[in-house]
Order: structure tokens, then C-alpha cells, then sequence
């Protein structure tokens, strides 16, 4: 028995440290060319990958409020690190679907999403994207609640991901998101119950449910847009869904 809970621990760890290559740019040492469906069952990591990111934010935040920086300052500021420690993964995705579903027909819009340029709607999404979260943060009340909000939105919109792998199908057959693969339930559940209970946590029990049911809508509705408008999702639409749910997050901590 001691020796099959060392290797299950080994495997977990393998697959944590390939969630935290994916999704951020901290030096993590994953496998190069990880196989199709590794993604998939490290999926469960996700949220502990959001843990560190928001914890990051969180940590830039308390230090503008120590240095008496202006509030507005400290937001942004906090919102840049989060962008610059996962490299603009999120961001970028977001962009590249506001600017495909923004117009044409599948195989267009699929077309834009694969296109490097960032057209008028890809810049708007990320203002609206970056405003909406400086403004949140900037409107709570207290540099704790602040933390603890950030930490909560990066977690629960990372923890969500698997569940839409789960329930949606891939745009493509061919792409990242098919390379993924699909994540089975349990581990679509697990990474979902680690995002609920940072969120019961840090934003106390009916406020963190809340928050997690608006922005799983949230994101379950950009996902169904995408399912209607190419047949499914791309990496591009679970990094767009990843912005919904950490803004709705935000803004669900502000009321």
C-alpha cells in the first residue's frame, strides 16, 4: 500500500507541476511535448494554480497599500503582476474570441481566433476585461477583502475550466483544446470543490456561493454562445471563460 500512495503521490505532483507550466509563466519544469489527455487529468490543479496567481496580486496590493499608494494605483498595479505571472495567457484568449465570434460565419470566426492580430473587438474586451477588475478591486472596502477577492476570482474561474472541458466539446480537431483532452468527473469535480471552498473561505459562506453561481453562468453562457457560433470551444474560449468568471467574481465581492 506504501509503495502504490508513493507513486499516486509522484503522479499528482506531476501533473500539479504541469498545471502551474500551463498556466503561468513561474518557473515550473513540465515535460516539453506533454501527451494528448496529460492536460486533461492535471486539470484538477487549475485552481491551485489560480491559488498562487492571486496570492501574487494579492501580495503586490498589500505592498501599494503599505507604500500609501492611491487605491486606483494599487488595482492596476495588482491586476498587471496577476497579467505578467501567467503571461497573458487569459488575456490573450479573450481577445482572439471577442474578435472571432464578433462576426462572420464557423469557419471564419475560427479563422480570426487563429489570426495573431488583434482586431477592435479583441481591444475592447481586454479594456473592458482590465477596467472592470481595477474598478472592483478599487471599490473594496479594505486591503484584506481585496486579497481575499482576488484570491477567491483566480481560483474559481481556473477551478470552473474542467467542468466546461467536461461538458462542452472542442471547436477543432485538431488545436490545443483537442490536444487537452477531456477531463473525467472526478476530476472535473475535484478542481471545482477546490475553487468552492477558497471561495466559502476567503469570501465567507453566502457571499463565495453566490459569487461561484454567477460566474459559472457567466462562463456555462460564453460557452454556449461559442457552441452555437463554431460548435464548440477552443484554448482561446476556456482563456475568454476564465476572464468572465475572475471579473463576475470581482464584481460579485464589490455588493
Amino acid at each position: 500500500m506504501s509503495q502504490w500512495d508513493g507513486r499516486d503521490f509522484s503522479r499528482w505532483q506531476d501533473e500539479a507541476r504541469l498545471a502551474f507550466a500551463f498556466l503561468t509563466r513561474l518557473p515550473f519544469r513540465a515535460e516539453a511535448q506533454p501527451e494528448p489527455g496529460a492536460l486533461a487529468r492535471a486539470a484538477w490543479a487549475f485552481p491551485l494554480a489560480g491559488i498562487l496567481v492571486g496570492v501574487i496580486g494579492g501580495i503586490v496590493f498589500e505592498i501599494g497599500d503599505r507604500l500609501g499608494l492611491p487605491i486606483n494605483a494599487m488595482a492596476l498595479l495588482a491586476v498587471a503582476v496577476t497579467v505578467l505571472v501567467t503571461g497573458g495567457l487569459h488575456e490573450d484568449g479573450l481577445a482572439d474570441t471577442a474578435d472571432g465570434l464578433g462576426g462572420g460565419d464557423r469557419a471564419t470566426a475560427l479563422a480570426i481566433m487563429r489570426d495573431s492580430r488583434t482586431g477592435a473587438f479583441g481591444v475592447l474586451a481586454l479594456v473592458f476585461s482590465v477596467g472592470l477588475r481595477v474598478a472592483a478591486l478599487a471599490a473594496l472596502p479594505d486591503t484584506r477583502v481585496a486579497v481575499s477577492a482576488l484570491v477567491a476570482a483566480h481560483t474559481v474561474s481556473r477551478g470552473l475550466l474542467p467542468t466546461l472541458m467536461l461538458w462542452f466539446d472542442p471547436a477543432r480537431s485538431d488545436g490545443l483544446a483537442a490536444e487537452a483532452g477531456r477531463p473525467t468527473p472526478p476530476v472535473a469535480t475535484v478542481a471545482a470543490l477546490i475553487g468552492l471552498l477558497v471561495a466559502l473561505v476567503a469570501l465567507g459562506i453566502g457571499r463565495g456561493i453566490i459569487a461561484m453561481l454567477l460566474a459559472g453562468v457567466a462562463m456555462i453562457a460564453l460557452a454556449l454562445l461559442a457552441r452555437r457560433r463554431i460548435g464548440g470551444y477552443t484554448g482561446d474560449v476556456l482563456g475568454a471563460t476564465q476572464q468572465i468568471g475572475e471579473i463576475v467574481m470581482l464584481l460579485a465581492a464589490t455588493v
